[in-house]
């Protein structure tokens, strides 16, 4: 506690106390001095499991420091919900069909420019550490450990500048142990930019044992929507396979044991459910496995006894609270991880001029409409976290409401350190924006979703949305439209692009989606090129 408070004393300080702040360091010498970056990226971590925005879920308190201290967007969106692509992306701050990677089966060129590319042309000193899951060693960064893939909860691999090694402990611990080794160890005369990205919490949810003792004994309250039955959608809500009762992997996700899954009858949801548990408890040492089967063990036994007089509203109930414990669980090693970091910096005298942001890969569903996972152009996975720091020019308790977007964080990393940003990069820097120096920005965003057939059976699709309204196009194997009234309709429960009282509304949507997809080079022959390429793909 005794940190948080500093903290923000610290940044009110440099806000306020503009006057101390020109009498210790000249204007022209503080011009001079290029910021130091931290990008942390987590996997899927939903905007409603940040408690400064205000959902109630869970507590994340060091990540709320960041909103205390700096910013706070409220519509913060990516343009691919889908990991890979996502990070493709915020590398090269161009949209997936411009850097190429569309889906999670199309490869990466890493011989493309990048921001941290053009940040090491230019002096700084770069890292990424943890979770990129792009193909092939990174280019752009001076040191690089990443997760080979997805990676494991515990006792994972790391590729460490090229060279792969299995380490022991928890990842979301050795990812944050091994940035804090890495900021401590660079050169103090160079600028730095550190990509500090977190597997947690992707699925499948695997807590540290210090909170899965706690939070396999919370309960959490279920979101409104989470026995939709989706009258009022199309084709794709119905058809896909994101429920938390239908789709969700039993062993996998759920923890039941497989043995135990046979004595009950539970079939598997997907063919790798049983050996999702048995690889993932598998890189357990003794102590790990004894201590996990120690707390999960009583809970299988209750739901062994209670599951052949259980329907289903009560199963759906009971799945989503064991998905919410895990998931939440491992965002609770995530928060930590963010305060060491934190602290870190502010004991370092290195805060004053550090840009910090928190985001993830994209939004995710907990519970709502009944599903897990993203993909959907719909708000909770369209929506991603972003909160910022930067106490030389961001006000603490800045609230940012404009629509902000992946493809932005390029440029504006290199707005900040001084860099030409490539006419190429497509995104914006939001500089002037978060620090209040200027209020012009876009009124529209554009999205497109390109994985299909596969996993979750989510459609192909693409999608323009400005402050009010959101015009949805699924194509493939489909042709259905689907517009939405977000000042009405938050929770985007009624399509109403056939309704006559919004045909203005469809006219005016069309014509914006029509000028994005022009201004960002889109077209249907692109969307056909990427169908091609990944059935080819997948079918072979």
């Amino acid at each position: 506690m005794m940190n948080i408070n500093l903290s923000q004393s610290i940044g009110l300080l440099s806000i306020a106390g503009l006057g101390l702040a020109a009498c210790s360091q000249p204007a022209a010498e503080k011009t001079k001095t290029k910021p130091n970056i931290v990008y942390i990226m987590s996997d899927d971590h939903a905007y409603q499991a940040i408690s400064a925005y205000g959902h109630g879920l869970n507590k994340t308190p060091n990540i709320d420091r960041i909103a205390e201290q700096g910013a706070i967007f409220t519509r913060g969106f990516v343009s691919n919900s889908i990991c890979a692509p996502s990070r493709a992306v915020m590398l090269t701050g161009k949209h997936s069909f411009v850097n190429g990677k569309v889906d999670n089966v199309q490869p990466f060129d890493w011989n493309q420019m990048s921001f941290p590319k053009l940040l090491q042309q230019n002096g700084y000193q770069t890292a990424l550490i943890g979770k990129i899951h792009l193909d092939g060693l990174p280019q752009g960064f001076d040191y690089s450990a990443v997760l080979p893939g997805q990676g494991h909860y515990y006792n994972p691999d790391f590729i460490i500048n090229g060279e792969k090694k299995r380490l022991d402990g928890y990842v979301t611990d050795l990812t944050t142990e091994m940035s804090l080794k890495w900021l401590k160890e660079r050169d103090p005369e160079k600028p730095f930019c550190l990509l500090y990205h977190q597997k947690a919490p992707h699925r499948e949810w695997l807590p540290a044992e210090r909170h899965y003792k706690e939070y396999t004994g919370m309960t959490f309250k279920e979101p409104e929507t989470l026995f939709d039955d989706y009258k009022g959608r199309g084709t794709a809500a119905k058809e896909q396979e994101m429920n938390v009762l239908k789709d969700m992997n039993w062993a996998g996700d759920s923890k039941i044991r497989p043995e135990v899954m046979d004595e009950l009858g539970i079939p598997q949801t997907l063919t790798w459910d049983k050996a999702a548990y048995t690889n993932n408890l598998g890189r357990m040492d003794e102590q790990q496995r004894a201590a996990w089967d120690a707390v999960y063990d009583p809970i299988v036994e209750d739901f062994a006894r209670k599951y052949p007089s259980m329907n289903e509203k009560e199963l759906m109930q009971w799945r989503f609270q064991r998905y919410m414990q895990d998931y939440l669980g491992c965002i609770a090693s995530v928060d930590e991880g963010v305060g060491q970091l934190l602290d870190f910096l502010e004991e370092n005298g290195l805060a004053e001029n550090t840009i910090v942001v928190y985001t993830s890969d994209q939004g995710f569903y907990l519970g709502e409409h009944g599903w897990f996972d993203k993909r959907f152009m719909y708000e909770e996975s369209f929506r991603t976290p972003l909160l910022m720091m930067y106490p030389s020019e961001i006000e603490p308790g800045t609230v940012v409401d404009e629509l902000v977007q992946n493809i932005d964080f390029a440029p504006t990393f290199l707005d900040y350190a001084g860099v030409d940003i490539p006419q190429d990069v497509q995104g914006e820097s939001f500089r002037k924006l978060v620090s209040g120096e200027s209020s012009e920005w876009r009124d529209a965003i554009y999205y497109t979703y390109y994985e299909y057939p596969s996993i979750h059976m989510v459609k192909r699709h693409y999608g323009v949305r400005t402050d009010r309204y959101k015009l949805i196009h699924f194509y493939y194997d489909i042709d259905e439209w689907e517009l939405y009234d977000l000042e009405k309709d938050p929770q985007e429960m009624t399509n109403v692009y056939d309704d006559p009282a919004y045909a203005e509304v469809q006219k005016m949507m069309h014509e914006r989606l029509t000028e994005l997809r022009e201004k960002y080079g889109d077209s249907d022959a692109n969307d056909q090129r990427f169908l091609k390429a990944y059935l080819d793909v997948v079918n072979n």
